[in-house]
């Protein structure tokens, strides 16, 4: 805490410096100059993670606990974490393993309270000088997303269920890919899009819009273009990209635009399909995801035999999606990886030798190549669980139970860093303060250049 006070003190110190990338209409808002991210006319970067449920928590209603985020927010601002990917949408889905209860019950039907939490929420980051990043629709089941949009356009459509043996996720993701090519479905998303966009927070009375809390807009979680043909393929998909990303800056001048792309694997393995659904101009920079063990690269139950090759493939795949973003000339930024116990613990504090071996990898890769000067932006780990832990024995989140960071359809605590994982803590707060150097030191040479 001290050193994380010592840097924070520097950042003042240095908070009237000429800008390094001038230009800047409004200097409170996360902006991109060239392949870089500025703020308040300095380079911006920074450590955080996923706080998808950060609205749950808000809440006035059933799902909330205002004095657990509250802690939460201290703890995360404690590690020096202050960047958070936040669920800023949710569908009541057919599905049993989504979210319960959803932002929204049916098109144009909000759930009030969810969204005075996703006030509050922004309204207590604010507080601390944190930002947002927050996502707008789901390609996968756990929150509703493109499936459930698809469903309300037509009632009569399939309901595959990722689930289910006999269907699988086969089934359920070129399902979920319809919705680029589905006129009506998308007319509800970006009804949607428009309400939360020029909101105004019922705790402050900041206009979403007008709100520097937030960092960016996010088209969705995980946008994939299914396998690539018919009519719900590549044309499809790229058009959606830069026209719904067009639109969100028709309605708000202020904020930035990403895809939540996992990058290459979901891009049909392409680079050519990655490169051009980003070349975008409305496009303002790139996400890449690293999931080893969903990937089939690693296997809790086999660290020694798995982990070795994983970390080589993992440190390729970073260093090609960086190669993007020279290419491209956009930041780009790691915001989600992660990686579970040993032998897929789910209780906090189990052994995670494998998982912190990750994680320092990975963290100090980002910190050695942003210092560097490569257009790596920052971090978000998935994901925090904080106090929360699982309450069931076969690990399955139920209505009503503890958020942990894991969604609804995967075992909750799988994934989650949780405040009794010592080891991995101590390596992200480690890289947090890194993250601050580097702004500070980009700092330091602008206004010896001058």
């Amino acid at each position: 805490m001290k050193r994380l006070f010592a840097f924070a003190c520097c950042a003042l110190v240095f908070a009237g410096c000429a800008a390094l990338f001038p230009g800047n209409t409004r200097q409170d808002f996360v902006r991109v100059e060239g392949s870089h991210f500025v703020l308040n006319g300095r380079p911006y970067y920074y450590a955080g993670t996923n706080l998808w449920y950060g609205c749950y928590l808000g809440s006035p209603g059933g799902t909330g606990d205002r004095e657990r985020l509250l802690r939460e927010l201290d703890t995360l601002m404690a590690l020096g974490l202050t960047n958070f990917r936040v669920l800023g949408a949710s569908e009541e889905s057919y599905l049993r393993l989504s979210i319960k209860p959803a932002i929204q019950q049916g098109p144009g039907r909000l759930d009030q309270d969810l969204l005075e939490g996703l006030d509050f929420l922004l309204a207590e980051m604010a507080k601390r000088d944190m930002h947002a990043v927050i996502f707008l629709n789901n390609y996968w089941q756990w929150s509703g997303g493109m499936a459930q949009y698809n469903l309300w356009a037509d009632s009569t459509a399939p309901r595959p269920d990722p689930d289910d043996p006999a269907s699988g996720y086969g089934s359920f993701m070129e399902f979920s890919a319809t919705f680029y090519s589905n006129p009506k479905a998308n007319a509800l998303y970006r009804d949607y899009v428009r309400t939360i966009i020029r909101r105004k927070n019922t705790v402050n009375g900041r206009r979403y819009s007008e709100d520097p809390t937030i960092m960016a807009w996010q088209l969705a979680n995980e946008p994939r273009p299914g396998r690539g043909g018919g009519p719900q393929g590549l044309p499809a998909f790229y058009q959606w990209v830069d026209e719904t990303a067009g639109y969100i800056h028709s309605l708000d001048t202020n904020h930035l635009v990403s895809t939540g792309s996992e990058g290459t694997v979901g891009m049909l393995m392409s680079a050519d399909c990655f490169l051009e659904a980003h070349r975008s101009r409305n496009i303002d920079y790139l996400t890449m995801h690293l999931w080893p063990k969903n990937w089939g690269w690693f296997d809790p139950n086999r660290i020694e035999e798995t982990l070795p090759p994983t970390e080589t493939k993992a440190m390729a795949y970073f260093d090609q999606h960086l190669e993007f973003a020279r290419q491209l000339h956009k930041p780009i930024v790691m915001e989600e990886f992660g990686m579970s116990r040993d032998s897929a613990r789910c209780a906090t504090g189990s052994p995670s030798t494998a998982r912190d071996r990750y994680y320092a990898l990975m963290l100090e890769a980002v910190y050695d190549s942003a210092k560097a000067g490569a257009p790596i932006a920052g971090t978000n780990f998935w994901t925090w669980g904080g106090e929360g832990s699982g309450r069931n024995a076969d690990h399955v989140w139920r209505k009503g139970d503890p958020f942990t960071g894991d969604p609804p359809q995967e075992p909750q605590g799988f994934n989650s860093i949780c405040i009794g994982d010592g080891t991995t803590l101590r390596i992200i707060h480690d890289h947090a303060l890194k993250m601050m150097s580097v702004g500070l030191q980009d700092s330091l040479y602008a206004v010896g250049a001058r």
